[in-house]
């Protein structure tokens, strides 16, 4: 998305970011099961945040064999930017649905995304 790469991040690590704003410092192995990714790539994710100054990774202090992932001082003037993209995508998207629209057509692609889950099962 063109929006985020204005502010140096790639689709995906806002939400991410967003995450840790919102929840504070997450165990980097709860953060990939949660994204449903993998431990490499979220790995790569996190140190991609990392050397933009976004994130740093400390130890757990309840599991010293984990790392946490915390966001830094830095990422908070990139929270208003993700904010503002979000806010601008979310207007793009509905257009000038209402409200009743906008129900109706997160119930289909709720429908979509179950249908799909159940069919991922079976194979």
């Amino acid at each position: 998305m063109q929006l985020l790469r204005e502010v140096g991040l790639h689709t995906g690590q806002e939400l991410l970011m967003m995450r840790l704003w919102e929840s504070g410092p997450q165990r980097q192995v709860d953060l990939a099961t949660e994204f449903d990714t993998d431990s490499a790539s979220m790995t790569r994710t996190v140190q991609r945040l990392e050397r933009a100054g976004y994130v740093r990774r400390v130890p757990d202090p309840d599991d010293r064999r984990a790392t946490r992932v915390e966001p830094t001082p830095a990422s908070l003037a990139l929270r208003r930017q993700v904010e503002r993209i979000w806010t601008e995508l979310e207007r793009l998207t509905v257009g000038e649905m209402t409200a009743e629209q906008q129900r109706d057509a997160i119930g289909v692609l709720d429908r979509i995304e179950g249908n799909l889950l159940g069919s991922s099962t079976a194979d």
